[in-house]
């Protein structure tokens, strides 16, 4: 009777630790937009923005194909798409009167390190971080910004 229990026991535990083996963890992801001012004079608006509502990629997607006739045209509005739940912070910018502001990126990144320090404790995992710049837009209008996308993981 001890050794039917004692096998029941094991082959309990091997079918619970297959299961554990067979599901892949659900996993969920947030991005993080940093948009800072590179307009000279202080002149530009810098903000950190995440959004804080989901949107289902697929309501304003369209699929092409080789066969026109098949395309569907999405007809979703750009106020659909539009997200008015968000949150934003408020950075500086990397110019003042004076030129460029080493304090003031300084504060940005410490404004940045306390919302990615905030989303670790919430379990989220930073992931990836891409950069990008727009300067001047090749038209020699002075305007340009610097963009930082913090991308978050956790298991759901």
């Amino acid at each position: 009777m001890k050794k039917s229990l004692f096998l029941l026991a094991i082959i309990a535990i091997a079918f619970t630790s297959i299961s554990f083996i067979n599901k892949p963890a659900q996993v969920e992801y947030k991005v993080v937009t940093a948009v800072e001012s590179i307009v000279p004079n202080g002149i530009g608006r810098s903000r950190m923005i995440m959004a804080t509502e989901d949107k289902d990629y697929q309501e304003f997607t369209t699929l092409r194909s080789d066969d026109k006739d098949k395309d569907e045209k999405n007809k979703s509005k750009r106020n659909e798409i539009r997200v008015k739940n968000y949150e934003e912070t408020k950075l500086l910018n990397f110019y003042n009167l004076g030129g460029i502001r080493f304090q003031n990126i300084a504060a940005n990144d410490a404004v940045m390190s306390s919302k990615i320090n905030a989303m670790i404790s919430e379990g989220w995992e930073l992931a990836f971080v891409n950069t990008g710049v727009e300067s001047e837009g090749g038209k020699g209008d002075g305007k340009g910004i610097f963009i930082t996308r913090y991308t978050f993981k956790r298991v759901k």
